[in-house]
């Protein structure tokens, strides 16, 4: 029996848009750059999911248990990352 309640899509832009707002620290996670990931907040956007991160800080990770390395994070300030080189989005938990 199928439920009442019907899924909602969420477009990827939304997503991107609803962190925008909500000024949520992100991490991203790079294309083909799996020792790396950029964390910051997200400041704006285009069509083509280039994003501007204000405080963004580049995070290593250690390679055998893959995990954030934050004590190693190199402050990058404001950095444009474009949309090609971004894999994953998502919001930092605490």
């Amino acid at each position: 029996m199928a439920p009442n309640n019907p899924k909602v899509t969420v477009p990827p832009i939304n997503c991107i848009f609803n962190f925008l707002q909500q000024q949520t620290l992100v991490n991203f996670w790079l294309f083909e750059q799996v020792q790396t990931r950029i964390r910051g907040r997200i400041s704006g956007f285009d069509e083509f999911m280039n994003v501007v991160i204000d405080d963004a800080a580049e995070i290593p990770i250690d390679s055998k248990t893959g995990s954030e390395l934050p004590d190693q994070a190199v402050e990058l300030g404001r950095i444009l990352l474009k949309g090609d080189n971004i894999t994953l989005i998502t919001p930092v938990s605490d």
